[in-house]
């Protein structure tokens, strides 16, 4: 997972059918997403406005296919209402138990002092009030020189008791139910959307609470902020493999990096579970693809602290530490980053120095590099890393 940034408003840390299938906890059929993208990359290296497009539904196989460098026709799309639960959250902080009024689903964890998680424990409270044996929080996969952050699933526990990581400082935890809360009524596009023929789903498809957001005050936390596109950084999220509801990890994850980070926002630009399916990720207005504003700048996520501005940001759902991708996975996120590539016109195979427009900062860097590149970090997981040569190969080669 993302470790925050020291400063997020500066640097705002066999394959499958391209169309996604629904997420287990999105109720409605989810093959759903808001908006799309018409025009070539040299459109882009032009100064072009970009045209929002939304693609209808259908059960073509043509239509699946990946087909980035295909023009599209806009239509207009309605909306259905679709029920997600409300997310509930209770924050604590150091190794005091802690007891929530909703069944837990995960506990997000985070520190200071150490990058290491060695000597961390956690112990649930199940709802008879039973505690739990200690479990380790060795093995995140996710971390940084300033500290380490988990999400860690636990199904129903009703309390957790931590023990700090050896070194660590500045323990804090977050319970988050994204299951079982009050339903929440959000308007879901329906037609399938995509980016240069690549099917995501919007935010508003995986149930993103948009008031997460803003401040009590109704201001942004963190104000939309776009930059030239410049290079791609490819994570894991450090958490659990065959997740039986990425959907519900995804609102998570959201809810850990706006609120506990204070970043107002989930820290990626996509994610992208293991059956190949692809979540919008950091919100970017309503004009322009995903990620992106009307004239082809990158919104600035919260993905790779003090890299942040020009740089974007995919996850991939899961612990990549000792297995690799599923083919689903690994598929989607050829198929995405070729679009990606291709709309800004870039070399997938390329070396870059990247330049962070706020202060003038440069790294040099692969086009499409791994978080460890940037910082001390396992992300995105030596497995996935290792795979980072044959994804360039890949997109560059315009196959899966």
């Amino acid at each position: 997972m993302t470790v925050p940034p020291t400063d997020p408003t500066q640097t705002p840390a066999p394959s499958t059918p391209s169309t996604p299938s629904p997420p287990t906890s999105h109720r409605a059929g989810s093959r759903v997403t808001r908006r799309g993208l018409i025009g070539a990359a040299g459109a882009v290296a032009a100064g072009a406005v970009l045209t929002p497009v939304v693609m209808a539904n259908t059960n073509s196989e043509a239509a699946d296919a990946d087909s980035t460098d295909a023009d599209t026709t806009a239509s207009e799309s309605g909306t259905t209402s679709e029920t997600f639960p409300e997310t509930r959250a209770k924050t604590a902080t150091g190794e005091a138990p802690v007891e929530a009024a909703f069944p837990i689903g995960y506990v997000g964890v985070r520190w200071t002092g150490t990058r290491e998680a060695t000597g961390g424990g956690i112990r649930l409270t199940d709802a008879d009030g039973g505690k739990g044996a200690w479990k380790s929080l060795s093995g995140s996969g996710c971390s940084d020189s300033e500290g380490g952050g988990l999400l860690i699933p636990v199904d129903k526990a009703t309390g957790y008791e931590l023990k700090a990581p050896d070194g660590a400082t500045e323990l804090r935890s977050l319970a988050i139910d994204t299951t079982r809360g009050p339903a929440r009524k959000v308007a879901v596009p329906q037609d399938t959307t995509r980016v240069r023929g690549v099917a995501y789903l919007s935010r508003a498809a995986w149930g993103a609470d948009e008031s997460l957001r803003f401040k009590p005050d109704g201001t942004e936390n963190t104000p939309t902020a776009y930059y030239p596109f410049q290079t791609l950084t490819v994570h894991h999220t450090a958490t659990v493999n065959d997740d039986a509801d990425p959907a519900a990890t995804v609102r998570a994850i959201y809810q850990l990096h706006a609120i506990t980070n204070d970043w107002g926002d989930i820290g990626y630009h996509f994610l992208i579970d293991e059956k190949g399916r692809i979540y919008e990720g950091r919100y970017s207005g309503k004009d322009g693809a995903p990620a992106h504003d009307a004239d082809g700048n990158l919104v600035t996520a919260f993905h790779v602290g003090g890299f942040n501005s020009g740089n974007l940001g995919i996850a991939l759902l899961g612990n990549l530490m000792e297995q690799g991708p599923t083919d689903a996975a690994r598929g989607a996120l050829t198929r995405l980053v070729r679009a990606l590539t291709r709309l800004h016109g870039v070399d997938p195979e390329a070396k870059v120095t990247y330049t962070n427009p706020i202060n003038a900062t440069t790294k040099e860097v692969d086009e499409i590099s791994g978080h460890r590149d940037w910082l001390s970090t396992e992300c995105p997981g030596e497995v996935m890393y290792d795979e980072l040569a044959a994804l360039r190969k890949a997109v560059a080669g315009g196959r899966d």
